[in-house]
């Protein structure tokens, strides 16, 4: 039998609206994912690129050192739609801000491990960001022929 916790939402709206928070294929992954798969690119989902590393890329193109995050506005503090929120400001003000020095720290160690980092807002256009992704990965190998596999 398993014990029922407190939730530590304020309301049970708050906690069914984080209970639906995906943290893997949102909208946004899933259209660019199908762009690429569209394109003939193969990618990885959801993994770790460098073992140790606390943070898993949306994907990854492991042959080519390319990892690819799809950050959604809020949990990583868009300049454009970003916002905390009033109500537990005291909660959501360092948790967010401990969101964006996360993603500056994975960007960097991976940089620095030879790896090219891509990021994207949840409001760019789908089209725009597999553009982009597709023109560094071809940029990569070389040849726009070769871009399957990954």
């Amino acid at each position: 039998m398993t014990a029922i916790t407190k939730s530590w939402a304020s309301t049970p709206g708050t906690a069914k609206s984080m209970r639906s928070n995906r943290s893997r294929d949102t909208s946004l992954e899933l259209r660019v994912r199908r762009e690429l798969h569209r394109r003939g690119f193969r990618y990885r989902v959801d993994i770790a690129p460098l073992r140790g590393l606390r943070s898993r890329a949306d994907i990854v193109f492991t042959r080519r050192r390319i990892a690819v995050y799809l950050d959604g506005c809020f949990w990583h503090g868009c300049p454009t739609h970003g916002v905390i929120p009033i109500a537990h400001s005291a909660y959501w003000q360092p948790k967010l801000a401990r969101n964006k020095e996360r993603d500056a720290q994975a960007t960097l160690a991976l940089q620095e491990a030879g790896w090219t980092v891509l990021r994207f807002w949840e409001h760019e256009d789908t089209a725009s960001v597999a553009e982009a992704i597709s023109s560094e990965v071809g940029d990569r190998c070389g040849s726009a022929s070769t871009v399957g596999g990954y």
